[in-house]
């Protein structure tokens, strides 16, 4: 038997709305004008602070909405058919809170949770490495004791809000020779001596967020920048990516919604030979495909976050539900190019934007590639589920 959401209907109905009004209101206006000028929206996360769109799975207690990992899946998958980069800030918010919650002390959490949840301080989820992609094992970055304390030492690249970042959650090496049970994770000030922000790069799609690098030169760290037990970083970092990848899943989600709506909307209107193209048996067909496979991937990713939150083990499914939902968004954002022909493909037009936007469904918080890994490692060792 499926498991079940935790919370009455009516609870995800009204986060749906308010969610979906934001987006709407808010955030659908200015996406075109964020994307040209590749802007970050501080102001208008600010406003979702307020509202209560960032930490949703963060209890009452330390400030956040207290929901489940199916009402972050709707909201992420709201705010992206907005616009994607605007629902990543949600996705990041959402991670740095799941930590804090976990493995936090209260006085980490006293200290990080209320700002970052009103978005009056921003975080960056530091792992990326030259050599430390897919393979978190690769990183090269270190911390070694200083008395009470430590010192930080390396480089991170491709890091999300790594231009604007206050706080960064760092994976480092604190026992070189332990392998994955020689990692730790340090709660970095940005702005302390020694750390050095790299050029903000030049993206493809999802150009409002911020992206770029981070070097730390002997950065000194208090005894308490340490997040939860030392050597324990890799585990404490892998735990909440599967929550992660629901949230990018969503995201992907929103994102071919968005281009299925463009799309039908134009199909009606745009005339060719006479007659509306929706009239065309080959448009109906590629919209028949483009609304099919949102409705499976959007239940894809509802069952992988229902099953995260009644404690099922969910790996396999949260890979599935990203892998499946990133190559959707991609796919069916190239159809709704398709459906516009020419004008599709001109920038400043919506589906154009999506099409860009989608490609990185099928990179981050895991490879596409590496998504099949884990569902073929699990299929091997455990059969094909009932």
């Amino acid at each position: 038997m499926l498991p079940v959401p935790r919370l009455d209907s009516g609870t995800y109905e009204e986060i749906r709305t308010l969610a979906r009004r934001f987006a709407e209101a808010e955030v659908r206006p200015l996406a075109e004008e964020l994307d040209r000028e590749e802007r970050f929206p501080a102001a208008l996360y600010r406003t979702m602070g307020g509202l209560g769109l960032f930490g949703i799975t963060v209890p009452e207690a330390l400030g956040g909405a207290g929901l489940d990992t199916y009402a972050y899946a709707i909201v992420m998958e709201e705010l992206s058919r907005g616009y994607a980069s605007v629902a990543d800030q949600c996705g990041l918010v959402e991670l740095a809170g799941t930590l804090l919650t976990r493995y936090g002390t209260a006085g980490q959490q006293a200290r990080h949770l209320p700002s970052l949840i009103s978005a009056e301080r921003l975080a960056a989820y530091c792992i990326t490495e030259a050599e430390a992609g897919s393979d978190v094992s690769g990183i090269r970055t270190t911390a070694v004791k200083d008395g009470d304390g430590w010192r930080l030492s390396g480089a991170k690249l491709w890091i999300h809000n790594a231009p604007v970042a206050d706080v960064g959650f760092v994976l480092a090496r604190t026992d070189p020779a332990a392998g994955h049970r020689g990692m730790s994770i340090f709660i970095v000030d940005l702005s302390a001596p020694g750390v050095t922000r790299g050029p903000k790069e030049h993206k493809m799609g999802q150009r409002a967020s911020q992206v770029g690098g981070l070097t730390f030169d002997d950065v000194a760290l208090g005894p308490d920048a340490l997040l939860g037990e030392a050597g324990r970083g890799f585990h404490i970092m892998m735990s909440v990516l599967e929550k992660g990848r629901v949230g990018i899943a969503a995201l992907a989600v929103g994102i071919a919604r968005a281009g299925l709506e463009a799309a039908l909307d134009y199909a009606r209107t745009r005339r060719q030979f006479g007659t509306v193209i929706a009239e065309n048996q080959g448009i109906q067909w590629l919209l028949a495909d483009m609304a099919k496979d949102i409705t499976a991937a959007r239940a894809l990713v509802h069952q992988a976050a229902v099953s995260l939150d009644n404690g099922v083990p969910a790996g396999a499914l949260c890979s599935m539900a990203k892998c499946f939902a990133g190559d959707t968004a991609v796919q069916r954002t190239a159809d709704a190019v398709q459906i516009f022909g020419g004008s599709g493909y001109i920038r400043g037009v919506e589906v154009e934007r999506l099409y860009r936007d989608a490609k990185i469904t099928q990179i981050y918080e895991g490879t596409n590639q590496i998504q099949r890994t884990i569902i073929a490692r699990d299929l091997l060792k455990n059969g094909v589920a009932a």
